[in-house]
């Protein structure tokens, strides 16, 4: 199995099934601290998250103990949400998307569900790929650790 992200299209297609997304808003690219969504070969290298509700909220990849709501979105404003699961991806290219000032890893980029409000189909993450919370739901409980991940424009 592999999973396909087209960014261009804001796309995830794995297993035949085809899910709406979000990546970055300041474009693709794979710099530590640019806050784009980096290309090319990766891998899942950790599912985290399961057992937990639809849209629980984590921070530093651990549950808070919230379930994210409309008002708790009201009393938070601006807050980056990394909700339901979480796929943490690897880049498979050193020098391009691995180790150094390029490592997908060591930037935190993860697959993971968004508040009900996120668009989906336009860009508007700050690096991940935000899905639906029942769309993450569903590609999480078919997806294992080192799953193949493609990301291109």
């Amino acid at each position: 199995m592999t999973i396909e992200i087209d960014i261009g299209r804001q796309e995830l297609l794995c297993d035949g099934r085809r899910y709406r997304i979000s990546s970055s808003r300041h474009g693709v690219g794979e710099k530590n601290g640019s806050f784009c969504t980096p290309r090319g070969r990766h891998i899942v290298r950790a599912r985290i998250g399961a057992g937990q509700p639809l849209h629980a909220v984590f921070a530093r990849r651990r549950p808070t103990g919230e379930v994210w709501t409309p008002a708790l979105h009201a009393a938070h404003p601006g807050r980056d949400w990394v909700l339901t699961r979480i796929l943490w991806l690897s880049g498979c290219e050193p020098g391009f998307n691995r180790l150094g000032e390029v490592d997908t890893m060591r930037r935190y980029i993860y697959i993971h569900g968004s508040p009900e409000v996120s668009e989906m189909g336009r860009s508007g993450s700050i690096g991940c790929i935000r899905m639906r919370g029942a769309d993450v739901l569903d590609l999480f409980d078919r997806v294992r650790p080192y799953t193949a991940v493609i990301l291109h424009e």
